[in-house]
């Protein structure tokens, strides 16, 4: 075939190929990275892989999600401004250690508010809508949210009373357990999670209050003896995700996110439900020795500190506020 011929022959193919869109970037995956302050065994991360892998087999790999445990990547504080500066597309936080930048990330962090499951669902979803608002001003869309099993006291003597935690290095999470702290005469310390175990070997903190999950998860058993649940709270985490990296993906990939993170959402309210029984009996079985009921002179005193810190928080949250907790009062009475 001479040149002429030739290119009469490849001209079509040309113009054919040329109009056809391009097989590689219509299957491009798009790549994104998310971050949690949480360990592997946690029930949150057991249920945020779950929701990843739903997500990346549910879009057929073009959306797949890149997750970073136990704080390997952003440690608790720098997560939420981690996903607003694109450093990372999604992230999780216990939403009440952000109550610097708005009292009301942090209403679940009052204790004895919520004493029960029924009474978190509740508060849960009168606060969404505050917790939305505030995220979406700051560039960020609220996924979903999934509670703490109750939280108690792990120490190294019975806890009978408020006194029995004066002078305690006690430690800290939010501004509501430094509150907490101050309040009953202890020495208030903030702690991350994966610091915890290292903090009371070496006396930095000897009492703390958090759920069972978290007990088990830091192995309490190797530096206290004594877990008494209380029902001190149960805080929420918040899953959220950069609303430009959203916008971004098409709409049936923002609409697989958004259906994977309602049920993201149930799954992890039963299993928090099953954490509270399953993580404080591992507990026992560690040999801790758990006081369930706890004494009744400790659950008076601390529904008086949970009131005094339910009217400063009123103080601080303005008109919202009020309407929460009223709402929150009149629904739980109902119930």
């Amino acid at each position: 075939m001479d040149r002429r011929s030739f290119l009469r022959a490849a001209l079509p193919a040309a113009f054919v190929a040329s109009a056809l869109p391009c097989a590689p970037a219509v299957a491009q995956a798009r790549r994104w990275q998310m971050a949690t302050p949480y360990p592997d065994g946690n029930f949150h991360t057991v249920n945020i892989r779950a929701f990843l892998k739903e997500i990346e087999e549910g879009s057929g790999g073009r959306l797949a999600i890149t997750l970073h445990s136990n704080a390997s990547l952003l440690r608790m504080p720098e997560i939420k401004r981690g996903v607003q500066t694109g450093q990372v597309q999604m992230g999780e936080i216990l939403l009440s250690a952000y109550a610097n930048e708005d009292p009301m990330f942090e209403v679940d962090g009052i204790p004895m508010l919520v004493t029960n499951f029924t009474q978190a669902r509740v508060l849960a979803g009168l606060q969404r809508p505050f917790v939305q608002a505030r995220l979406e001003r700051q560039g960020l869309t609220l996924l979903y949210m999934v509670p703490w099993p109750q939280s108690g006291f792990y120490t190294n003597f019975p806890v009978t009373s408020i006194e029995t935690l004066r002078g305690t290095r006690f430690r800290t999470f939010n501004a509501a357990t430094q509150r907490f702290a101050q309040l009953v005469g202890a020495t208030p310390t903030t702690v991350q999670v994966p610091e915890i175990p290292q903090a009371f070997a070496t006396g930095v903190v000897n009492a703390m209050v958090t759920s069972a999950a978290t007990g088990v998860d830091t192995q309490a058993w190797d530096f206290v003896k004594h877990f008494t649940p209380v029902g001190f709270t149960r805080t929420k985490n918040a899953v959220f995700c950069s609303t430009r990296a959203l916008q971004q993906l098409p709409g049936d990939l923002q609409r697989l996110l958004r259906d994977a993170a309602e049920r993201a959402e149930q799954r992890g309210w039963d299993a928090a439900q099953e954490q509270e029984r399953s993580r404080q009996d591992e507990l026992v079985r560690r040999g801790m020795i758990v006081a369930d009921p706890p004494p009744e002179r400790l659950m008076r005193e601390l529904a008086q500190i949970g009131e005094i810190m339910t009217n400063e928080w009123l103080a601080k949250a303005g008109e919202d506020g009020r309407k929460l907790i009223e709402a929150y009062r009149a629904a739980i009475a109902r119930v």
